[in-house]
């Protein structure tokens, strides 16, 4: 039963860090244009502006 629960949270942890590097990298550029990379159509959602 422990071992159902730590997996349960880590999978949270691990969806959650995603979803903040996914919305850090839609509002950000890279300096370089030949190394910004496609991002998903999905992902626009998540933009601030």
């Amino acid at each position: 039963m422990k071992n159902n629960k730590f997996f349960v949270k880590a999978l949270t942890l691990c969806s959650t860090l995603a979803f903040a590097v996914t919305s850090l990298n839609i509002n950000t550029t890279c300096l370089f244009n030949v190394h910004q990379p496609k991002l998903p159509t999905d992902a626009k959602k998540l933009r601030k502006f």
